[in-house]
C-alpha cells in the first residue's frame, strides 16, 4: 500500500507542466533570493566555492557552482580510480550472471539500464558502485580514470526520485529514469558511467570537449541532485577495503585500484 501511494503521488507531480515550472523558476531572477537560505539550510561550505554567493544570478547557477581549484585534490597514483562526484556511496556489489544488481532489496536489470543484453554482458561478474548526490552536494561530475570515451548514449524520458525513498519505494528508478551513459576505455578495460536524472528536471549537461580524458577532469553536471552509477568489468577493479556504505565521498578520493 505504501509503495502504491508513493508512486501515485510522484506520478501526479512529475508531469511536463510541473517540470517546466520548476525548470523555469530555477533559472529566473526571482530564484536568486533563495540562494542564501538554500546554502544555510543545506550547510554548504561557502569557503570552497569559486567566488561568493552574490555573483550567482539564479538558483540554477548556484546548483552548478564551480569550486576553487584546490578544493578537490585528485589522487594521482597510476593505478588509482577516484570518485567522480561528491556524494553518498549508497551501495556496492556485484553484477550477477543474469545482469542484475540488488539495491535496497530491489533487483535492477543492468541490461535495461544500459539498453540491451549485449551492452550488459561485458559487466557480468563485475562491480557496481552507486553514488547519490543530494541537493546539498557539488553537482559537477569528473572522470574517475585516465581514459578514452568510446561511446555515449541516452535512454529514458521521465525521472523519479533517486534518494533512499525513491530506491526503496519507487519502481525501477535506476534502470528506467532518464540517463546518459558513457563508456570509458582505460588501462583496466572498460567502465560504464551511468548518470541518472533526478525528479522533475532531466538536465545532465556534457562539458568535456575531447574524448581523451584525464583523471579528475570535469565531464558533465547535474542541474539537481541525482545519482551516478559506475560499472566495472570482472577482475578489472579492486575496491579500497576500508570503503563502507552508506558513506560520504568527494571528487578525487580513491575508491579502488586498477587490477
Amino acid at each position: 500500500m505504501k509503495q502504491a501511494i508513493y508512486r501515485t503521488l510522484i506520478e501526479l507531480t512529475n508531469g511536463r507542466m510541473t517540470s517546466s515550472i520548476l525548470y523555469k523558476f530555477a533559472r529566473s531572477k526571482m530564484s536568486r533570493f533563495l540562494i542564501k537560505p538554500f546554502s544555510k539550510t543545506y550547510r554548504i561550505n561557502e569557503d570552497e566555492i569559486k567566488g561568493d554567493l552574490d555573483q550567482f544570478q539564479t538558483l540554477h547557477e548556484f546548483f552548478i557552482r564551480l569550486l576553487k581549484e584546490d578544493a578537490r585534490p585528485i589522487h594521482q597514483g597510476e593505478d588509482t580510480i577516484v570518485s567522480p562526484v561528491d556524494a553518498m556511496i549508497e551501495d556496492i556489489g556485484m553484477v550477477d550472471s543474469k545482469h542484475v544488481i540488488t539495491v535496497k532489496e530491489k533487483d535492477y536489470s543492468i541490461a535495461e539500464m544500459l539498453g540491451g543484453v549485449e551492452e550488459a554482458e561485458k559487466y557480468k561478474g563485475g562491480t557496481y558502485m552507486i553514488f547519490y548526490l543530494s541537493p546539498s552536494h557539488y553537482h559537477r561530475i569528473h572522470s574517475p580514470v585516465d581514459g578514452q570515451v568510446m561511446r555515449q548514449w541516452t535512454l529514458g524520458k521521465k525521472s523519479y526520485p533517486v534518494n533512499k525513498w525513491g530506491l526503496s519505494l519507487g519502481k525501477d528508478t535506476l534502470s528506467k529514469n532518464y540517463r546518459k551513459i558513457s563508456e570509458i576505455q582505460y588501462d583496466g578495460g572498460e567502465l560504464a558511467m551511468v548518470k541518472v536524472g533526478a525528479m522533475f528536471v532531466n538536465s545532465i549537461e556534457r562539458t568535456y570537449q575531447n574524448d581523451t580524458l584525464k583523471k579528475g577532469e570535469e565531464v558533465a553536471y547535474f542541474s539537481f541532485g541525482s545519482t551516478v552509477i559506475l560499472l566495472f568489468q570482472k577482475d578489472a577493479f579492486q575496491l579500497v577495503p576500508t570503503i563502507q556504505f552508506p558513506a560520504p565521498i568527494k571528487v578525487g578520493e580513491v575508491i579502488g585500484h586498477i587490477v
